[in-house]
């Protein structure tokens, strides 16, 4: 990297106020919870679809969203950890989807882990989420819900925000800005 792009991104990142993830949007609970169900409902009968693969469409659609609109889907922070992104709010968010009976988790001791395979239990309510919205996230769904759970993982590692994070830190949503060509889903003028 030359100095010259370093001192882009530092200016970038500092004139935001977005370092080590800090997000100018508060988490929205409800929205977040509609995107999880959304996701679930959609992708339930993928038997590759678990929680892995689960956490990464949800990061994907927020920071997709982000690089596109500027503003992230739900607010919510995502952690680096070695799987690739975790939703920090996930656990909140998915007990009380389940105490409402919308979706559901059966847990089968697969190896040495547990798989956790999701079903929705009813139709998803979207009323928090806009068309532009719901196009990012059937997009992200569409290129990659296929993907296994180590596979997506692997995917994930190779994407800006993820590589510059610290372990167990924040990831920084101003990265995407930075992403290689692979990752980048705006049309960026020359």
């Amino acid at each position: 990297m030359s100095i010259n792009t370093y001192i882009l991104i530092k200016n970038k990142i500092s004139s935001v106020g977005r370092y080590l993830g800090e997000s100018n949007m508060e988490f929205n609970k409800e929205k977040m919870k509609q995107l999880i169900h959304y996701i679930v409902h959609k992708c339930f009968n993928n038997p590759d679809f678990g929680k892995t693969v689960l956490y990464k469409l949800l990061y994907f659609s927020d920071f997709n969203h982000y690089e596109i609109y500027e503003t992230l889907l739900t607010g919510e922070t995502y952690l680096k950890k070695p799987k690739g992104p975790v939703p920090s709010n996930f656990g909140l968010c998915y007990n009380e989807l389940e105490d409402e009976g919308k979706i559901n988790c059966n847990k089968v001791l697969v190896f040495n882990y547990y798989r956790h395979s999701y079903s929705s239990l009813k139709q998803p309510d979207i009323s928090l989420l806009t068309n532009e919205e719901l196009k990012v996230i059937d997009k992200v769904i569409k290129d990659l819900s296929h993907m296994n759970a180590s596979d997506i993982s692997d995917y994930s590692h190779g994407d800006r925000p993820w590589r510059v994070a610290k372990y167990l830190h924040p990831l920084n949503p101003e990265f995407v800005f930075y992403r290689s060509d692979k990752y980048s889903v705006r049309e960026y003028d020359e």
